[in-house]
Protein backbone atom coordinates (compact mmCIF):
# COMPACT_ATOMS: atom_id res chain seq x y z
CA UNK A 1 0.00 0.00 0.00
CA UNK A 2 1.53 3.42 -0.52
CA UNK A 3 1.42 5.89 2.11
CA UNK A 4 1.86 9.85 1.97
CA UNK A 5 5.13 11.36 2.85
CA UNK A 6 5.88 13.17 5.60
CA UNK A 7 6.11 16.60 3.81
CA UNK A 8 2.67 15.53 2.00
CA UNK A 9 1.58 14.81 5.71
CA UNK A 10 2.59 18.17 6.85
CA UNK A 11 1.20 19.95 4.16
CA UNK A 12 -2.30 18.42 4.89
CA UNK A 13 -1.64 19.21 8.89
CA UNK A 14 -0.66 22.89 7.77
CA UNK A 15 -3.78 23.47 6.02
CA UNK A 16 -6.02 21.69 8.24
CA UNK A 17 -4.29 24.16 11.19
CA UNK A 18 -5.32 27.05 8.46
CA UNK A 19 -8.84 26.30 8.56
CA UNK A 20 -9.53 25.59 12.06
CA UNK A 21 -7.72 29.21 12.75
CA UNK A 22 -9.53 31.17 10.09
CA UNK A 23 -12.78 29.12 11.04
CA UNK A 24 -11.94 30.51 14.79
CA UNK A 25 -11.37 34.08 13.45
CA UNK A 26 -14.68 34.03 12.12
CA UNK A 27 -16.32 32.94 15.01
CA UNK A 28 -14.43 34.81 17.15
CA UNK A 29 -15.48 37.84 15.11
CA UNK A 30 -19.09 36.84 15.07
CA UNK A 31 -19.12 37.07 18.70
CA UNK A 32 -17.99 40.36 19.24
CA UNK A 33 -19.99 41.65 16.49
CA UNK A 34 -23.37 39.57 18.17
CA UNK A 35 -22.52 40.79 21.91
CA UNK A 36 -25.28 43.16 22.89
CA UNK A 37 -27.05 42.25 19.57
CA UNK A 38 -28.59 39.39 17.54
CA UNK A 39 -27.00 36.68 15.82
CA UNK A 40 -28.37 37.86 12.62
CA UNK A 41 -27.50 41.19 12.55
CA UNK A 42 -23.57 39.51 13.97
CA UNK A 43 -23.96 37.51 10.71
CA UNK A 44 -25.09 40.56 8.49
CA UNK A 45 -22.22 42.78 9.77
CA UNK A 46 -19.89 40.13 8.80
CA UNK A 47 -21.23 39.34 5.62
CA UNK A 48 -19.76 43.04 4.78
CA UNK A 49 -15.82 42.44 5.74
CA UNK A 50 -14.57 40.59 3.08
CA UNK A 51 -11.16 40.28 4.06
CA UNK A 52 -12.34 37.78 6.41
CA UNK A 53 -13.78 36.18 3.50
CA UNK A 54 -10.30 36.15 1.48
CA UNK A 55 -8.51 34.60 4.04
CA UNK A 56 -10.67 31.63 3.91
CA UNK A 57 -10.95 31.40 0.26
CA UNK A 58 -7.03 31.80 -0.09
CA UNK A 59 -6.77 28.97 2.60
CA UNK A 60 -9.06 26.62 1.14
CA UNK A 61 -7.52 27.28 -2.45
CA UNK A 62 -3.79 26.43 -0.76
CA UNK A 63 -5.18 23.19 0.65
CA UNK A 64 -6.81 22.03 -2.61
CA UNK A 65 -3.76 22.40 -4.98
CA UNK A 66 -1.93 20.43 -1.77
CA UNK A 67 -4.15 17.48 -2.19
CA UNK A 68 -4.42 17.66 -5.29
CA UNK A 69 -0.41 17.27 -5.51
CA UNK A 70 -0.47 15.29 -2.62
CA UNK A 71 -2.78 13.22 -4.91
CA UNK A 72 -0.54 12.97 -8.30
CA UNK A 73 2.70 12.29 -5.71
CA UNK A 74 0.67 9.08 -5.22
CA UNK A 75 -0.23 8.27 -8.56
CA UNK A 76 3.18 8.92 -9.88
CA UNK A 77 4.48 6.70 -7.12
CA UNK A 78 2.48 4.06 -8.48
CA UNK A 79 3.30 4.14 -12.02
CA UNK A 80 7.02 4.69 -11.03
CA UNK A 81 6.78 1.34 -8.57
CA UNK A 82 8.44 -1.79 -9.68
CA UNK A 83 6.72 -4.26 -11.65
CA UNK A 84 8.27 -7.65 -12.31
CA UNK A 85 6.21 -9.88 -14.34
CA UNK A 86 6.19 -13.60 -15.07
CA UNK A 87 4.88 -14.60 -18.30
CA UNK A 88 4.13 -18.38 -18.46
CA UNK A 89 4.08 -20.64 -21.61
CA UNK A 90 2.37 -24.12 -21.56
CA UNK A 91 3.22 -27.07 -23.23
CA UNK A 92 2.09 -29.55 -25.91
CA UNK A 93 -1.19 -30.02 -26.43
CA UNK A 94 -2.34 -27.68 -22.99
CA UNK A 95 -3.69 -24.30 -23.04
CA UNK A 96 -3.07 -21.34 -20.26
CA UNK A 97 -5.59 -23.13 -18.18
CA UNK A 98 -2.54 -25.90 -17.42
CA UNK A 99 -0.28 -23.24 -16.01
CA UNK A 100 -3.55 -21.60 -13.66
CA UNK A 101 -1.82 -22.48 -10.16
CA UNK A 102 1.37 -21.74 -11.22
CA UNK A 103 0.15 -18.24 -12.29
CA UNK A 104 -2.37 -17.55 -8.93
CA UNK A 105 0.88 -18.55 -6.33
CA UNK A 106 2.71 -15.68 -8.69
CA UNK A 107 0.22 -13.19 -8.20
CA UNK A 108 -0.17 -13.95 -4.67
CA UNK A 109 3.74 -13.57 -4.39
CA UNK A 110 2.95 -9.81 -6.23
CA UNK A 111 4.20 -10.62 -9.93
CA UNK A 112 1.96 -9.72 -12.81
CA UNK A 113 1.40 -12.67 -14.98
CA UNK A 114 0.83 -13.11 -18.68
CA UNK A 115 -0.26 -16.51 -19.83
CA UNK A 116 -1.05 -17.20 -23.81
CA UNK A 117 -2.81 -20.05 -25.62
CA UNK A 118 -0.77 -20.58 -28.97
CA UNK A 119 -1.84 -23.27 -31.47
CA UNK A 120 0.76 -25.88 -30.11
CA UNK A 121 -0.30 -28.79 -32.53
CA UNK A 122 -0.85 -27.07 -35.47
CA UNK A 123 2.50 -25.24 -36.67
CA UNK A 124 6.01 -25.72 -36.33
CA UNK A 125 7.93 -24.90 -33.30
CA UNK A 126 9.61 -21.68 -35.04
CA UNK A 127 6.67 -20.16 -36.00
CA UNK A 128 5.06 -21.17 -32.58
CA UNK A 129 8.27 -19.41 -30.64
CA UNK A 130 7.61 -16.31 -33.02
CA UNK A 131 4.72 -15.43 -32.06
CA UNK A 132 4.07 -16.86 -28.25
CA UNK A 133 7.21 -15.57 -27.14
CA UNK A 134 6.86 -11.90 -28.44
CA UNK A 135 3.55 -11.61 -27.74
CA UNK A 136 4.23 -12.76 -23.99
CA UNK A 137 7.28 -9.93 -23.95
CA UNK A 138 4.54 -7.19 -25.38
CA UNK A 139 1.75 -7.94 -22.99
CA UNK A 140 4.21 -8.00 -20.12
CA UNK A 141 5.43 -4.26 -21.36
CA UNK A 142 2.04 -2.96 -21.39
CA UNK A 143 1.76 -3.81 -17.87
CA UNK A 144 4.36 -1.34 -17.43
CA UNK A 145 7.01 -4.00 -16.60
CA UNK A 146 10.75 -3.35 -15.42
CA UNK A 147 11.77 -6.92 -15.47
CA UNK A 148 10.60 -9.94 -17.23
CA UNK A 149 10.58 -13.77 -15.94
CA UNK A 150 9.61 -17.00 -17.74
CA UNK A 151 8.00 -20.41 -16.24
CA UNK A 152 7.47 -22.56 -19.10
CA UNK A 153 6.21 -26.20 -19.05
CA UNK A 154 7.35 -29.14 -21.93
CA UNK A 155 8.21 -27.73 -25.02
CA UNK A 156 6.96 -24.17 -23.73
CA UNK A 157 10.51 -24.19 -22.77
CA UNK A 158 11.57 -25.00 -26.22
CA UNK A 159 9.65 -22.60 -27.82
CA UNK A 160 11.72 -20.30 -25.35
CA UNK A 161 15.12 -21.16 -26.03
CA UNK A 162 14.68 -21.08 -29.81
CA UNK A 163 13.25 -17.43 -29.68
CA UNK A 164 15.94 -16.53 -27.10
CA UNK A 165 18.70 -17.95 -29.27
CA UNK A 166 18.05 -15.60 -31.95
CA UNK A 167 16.68 -12.38 -30.19
CA UNK A 168 17.95 -10.77 -27.01
CA UNK A 169 15.61 -9.53 -24.55
CA UNK A 170 16.49 -6.35 -22.55
CA UNK A 171 14.45 -7.13 -19.97
CA UNK A 172 14.72 -10.26 -19.58
CA UNK A 173 14.98 -11.59 -15.85
CA UNK A 174 15.25 -15.61 -15.13
CA UNK A 175 13.60 -18.77 -16.31
CA UNK A 176 12.22 -21.75 -14.76
CA UNK A 177 11.48 -24.47 -16.45
CA UNK A 178 9.48 -27.92 -15.95
CA UNK A 179 9.85 -30.79 -17.44
CA UNK A 180 11.85 -29.37 -20.57
CA UNK A 181 12.52 -31.73 -23.55
CA UNK A 182 16.30 -29.94 -23.99
CA UNK A 183 17.96 -32.59 -25.76
CA UNK A 184 14.34 -34.57 -26.98
CA UNK A 185 12.18 -37.74 -25.96
CA UNK A 186 12.82 -41.14 -26.66
CA UNK A 187 9.10 -40.91 -26.94
CA UNK A 188 9.31 -39.03 -30.59
CA UNK A 189 12.00 -41.63 -31.03
CA UNK A 190 9.47 -44.26 -30.86
CA UNK A 191 5.97 -43.10 -32.32
CA UNK A 192 7.04 -40.83 -35.16
CA UNK A 193 5.56 -42.21 -37.76
CA UNK A 194 2.24 -43.06 -35.77
CA UNK A 195 -0.67 -41.35 -37.19
CA UNK A 196 -2.29 -41.14 -33.79
CA UNK A 197 0.64 -39.57 -32.67
CA UNK A 198 0.86 -36.84 -35.74
CA UNK A 199 -2.64 -36.08 -35.49
CA UNK A 200 -2.61 -35.24 -31.74
CA UNK A 201 1.11 -33.87 -31.43
CA UNK A 202 0.99 -31.67 -35.02
CA UNK A 203 3.91 -30.89 -36.38
CA UNK A 204 5.53 -29.42 -33.39
CA UNK A 205 5.48 -33.22 -31.97
CA UNK A 206 7.95 -34.16 -34.60
CA UNK A 207 10.45 -32.21 -33.84
CA UNK A 208 11.30 -32.90 -30.74
CA UNK A 209 13.41 -36.18 -31.36
CA UNK A 210 17.04 -37.07 -30.07
CA UNK A 211 18.68 -37.29 -33.08
CA UNK A 212 21.26 -34.52 -33.55
CA UNK A 213 19.34 -33.03 -37.06
CA UNK A 214 16.36 -32.59 -34.18
CA UNK A 215 15.30 -28.53 -32.90
CA UNK A 216 16.24 -29.48 -29.51
CA UNK A 217 19.88 -30.71 -30.41
CA UNK A 218 20.26 -27.72 -32.42
CA UNK A 219 19.69 -24.98 -30.40
CA UNK A 220 23.08 -24.79 -28.26
CA UNK A 221 23.77 -24.38 -24.44
CA UNK A 222 22.03 -21.45 -23.10
CA UNK A 223 22.88 -17.86 -22.17
CA UNK A 224 20.70 -16.83 -19.36
CA UNK A 225 19.58 -17.80 -16.30
CA UNK A 226 18.04 -20.65 -15.86
CA UNK A 227 16.80 -23.24 -13.38
CA UNK A 228 15.39 -26.40 -14.01
CA UNK A 229 12.98 -28.84 -12.50
CA UNK A 230 12.32 -32.02 -13.74
CA UNK A 231 10.51 -35.12 -12.25
CA UNK A 232 11.20 -39.03 -11.98
CA UNK A 233 7.53 -40.53 -10.81
CA UNK A 234 5.08 -42.08 -13.70
CA UNK A 235 1.95 -41.32 -13.56
CA UNK A 236 0.00 -44.82 -14.27
CA UNK A 237 -1.35 -42.91 -18.15
CA UNK A 238 2.23 -42.82 -18.62
CA UNK A 239 3.44 -46.12 -17.67
CA UNK A 240 3.60 -47.51 -21.17
CA UNK A 241 5.15 -44.10 -22.85
CA UNK A 242 7.94 -44.61 -19.60
CA UNK A 243 8.83 -47.81 -20.75
CA UNK A 244 10.73 -46.32 -24.17
CA UNK A 245 12.66 -44.18 -21.86
CA UNK A 246 16.37 -45.17 -20.55
CA UNK A 247 16.75 -44.27 -16.88
CA UNK A 248 14.29 -42.00 -14.61
CA UNK A 249 11.80 -40.35 -16.24
CA UNK A 250 8.91 -38.45 -15.72
CA UNK A 251 6.77 -40.37 -18.35
CA UNK A 252 7.71 -37.99 -21.27
CA UNK A 253 11.17 -36.67 -20.70
CA UNK A 254 13.91 -38.19 -19.33
CA UNK A 255 16.20 -36.89 -15.96
CA UNK A 256 19.22 -36.31 -18.37
CA UNK A 257 17.30 -35.20 -21.39
CA UNK A 258 15.31 -32.57 -19.35
CA UNK A 259 19.28 -30.67 -18.72
CA UNK A 260 20.88 -28.72 -20.87
CA UNK A 261 24.49 -27.09 -21.12
CA UNK A 262 24.53 -23.31 -19.62
CA UNK A 263 21.70 -24.00 -16.68
CA UNK A 264 22.04 -22.27 -13.72
CA UNK A 265 20.38 -25.09 -11.04
CA UNK A 266 18.62 -28.31 -11.52
CA UNK A 267 15.97 -30.34 -9.41
CA UNK A 268 14.86 -33.37 -9.35
CA UNK A 269 11.49 -33.80 -7.65
CA UNK A 270 9.86 -36.93 -7.34
CA UNK A 271 6.19 -35.99 -9.66
CA UNK A 272 5.09 -36.72 -13.20
CA UNK A 273 5.57 -34.84 -16.12
CA UNK A 274 1.85 -33.80 -17.27
CA UNK A 275 0.93 -32.04 -13.70
CA UNK A 276 4.05 -31.36 -12.53
CA UNK A 277 3.29 -27.61 -12.67
CA UNK A 278 0.46 -28.02 -10.29
CA UNK A 279 2.64 -29.07 -7.02
CA UNK A 280 3.11 -26.99 -4.22
CA UNK A 281 6.89 -27.70 -3.68
CA UNK A 282 7.28 -27.19 -7.44
CA UNK A 283 5.46 -24.00 -6.64
CA UNK A 284 7.46 -23.18 -4.08
CA UNK A 285 10.70 -23.66 -5.43
CA UNK A 286 10.00 -21.97 -8.90
CA UNK A 287 9.43 -18.67 -7.00
CA UNK A 288 12.41 -19.26 -4.27
CA UNK A 289 14.73 -19.05 -7.89
CA UNK A 290 12.56 -16.21 -9.56
CA UNK A 291 13.52 -14.28 -6.13
CA UNK A 292 16.67 -15.88 -5.54
CA UNK A 293 18.33 -17.49 -8.58
CA UNK A 294 18.44 -20.83 -7.31
CA UNK A 295 16.22 -23.70 -5.78
CA UNK A 296 16.30 -24.96 -2.33
CA UNK A 297 18.61 -27.92 -2.45
CA UNK A 298 18.12 -28.51 1.53
CA UNK A 299 14.60 -29.66 0.81
CA UNK A 300 15.93 -32.26 -1.93
CA UNK A 301 18.56 -34.67 -2.89
CA UNK A 302 21.29 -32.28 -4.49
CA UNK A 303 22.27 -32.05 -8.47
CA UNK A 304 24.79 -31.07 -10.00
CA UNK A 305 23.87 -29.09 -12.79
CA UNK A 306 26.66 -30.11 -15.14
CA UNK A 307 26.90 -34.04 -14.10
CA UNK A 308 24.72 -35.88 -16.58
CA UNK A 309 24.94 -32.97 -19.74
CA UNK A 310 27.61 -35.10 -21.23
CA UNK A 311 27.76 -38.35 -19.14
CA UNK A 312 24.62 -39.82 -19.95
CA UNK A 313 24.29 -40.11 -23.73
CA UNK A 314 22.67 -43.03 -24.97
Amino acid sequence: MLTKSGSEAEDTSMCAQGIWQSSYMVAVYSSALSFGGSLGAAWHSLMRRPSLYRVLGLVLTLCQGSAMAAQAALEGAERSAPVECVALLHGLGRTHRSMADMAEALQAAGYATVSIDYPSREQPIEALADSAVPDSIERCEQLGADRIDFVTHSMGGILLRYYLARHRVALLGRVVMLSPPNRGSEVTDALRNDALYLWYNGPAGQQLGTDPASLPSRLGPVEFPLGVITGDRVAFYDLWLGRMIPGPNDGKVSVARAQVEGMTDFLVLPYGHTFIMDEPEVISQTLHFLRHGRFRHDAAAPQDPGSTVDDQHD
